[in-house]
């Protein structure tokens, strides 16, 4: 009986330490995708603000339109505890961003705010892109500032 015991605590242990471990794998590659979305499309209005790039309205819109669907995406699923760069390979997310969400969340609202701003402006002519870049890319810059390690 004590070996059946012993035998049924050790898988208990065993499975627990398995369960808790964590793969954050999916976690990351979603809300790197996010980014890598956000990029391209400030990509795309970024050449048309600087003239390295033909103006397109219709092309600059959906850019801006883009950027505004990222930002409404409800960022919690994508940043659980833990997966920051103390613990998980292949992220700069600093432990800020749980330590204080409320200020993180902010951030991430500021970037929806100025996209709406930039979905205005972006199909009304080259010259209306520039400033709301300057916009959009300070409320990533404030985020990162506060929320993202520096490169190694």
């Amino acid at each position: 009986m004590k070996r059946v015991f012993a035998t049924a605590l050790i898988a208990a242990v065993a499975c627990g330490g398995v369960a808790s471990a964590q793969d954050y794998s999916g976690h990351l590659k979603a809300r790197q995708g996010q980014f890598r979305v956000l990029a391209i499309n400030l990509g795309i209005l970024g050449g048309m603000a600087k003239g390295e790039m033909a103006y397109d309205a219709a092309a600059a819109q959906a850019a801006a339109d883009s950027i505004v669907a990222v930002s409404m995406i409800n960022q919690g699923p994508l940043w659980p505890e833990g997966s920051d760069e103390m613990g998980v390979d292949g992220t700069r997310a600093k432990t800020t961003i749980w330590e204080d969400n409320a200020d993180f969340l902010a951030k991430w609202s500021d970037l929806g705010a100025a996209a709406k701003e930039m979905q205005a402006a972006a199909g009304t002519g080259q010259a209306a892109i520039g400033p709301m870049m300057g916009r959009v890319g300070g409320t990533c810059k404030a985020c990162h500032d506060a929320h993202r390690a520096p490169q190694s």
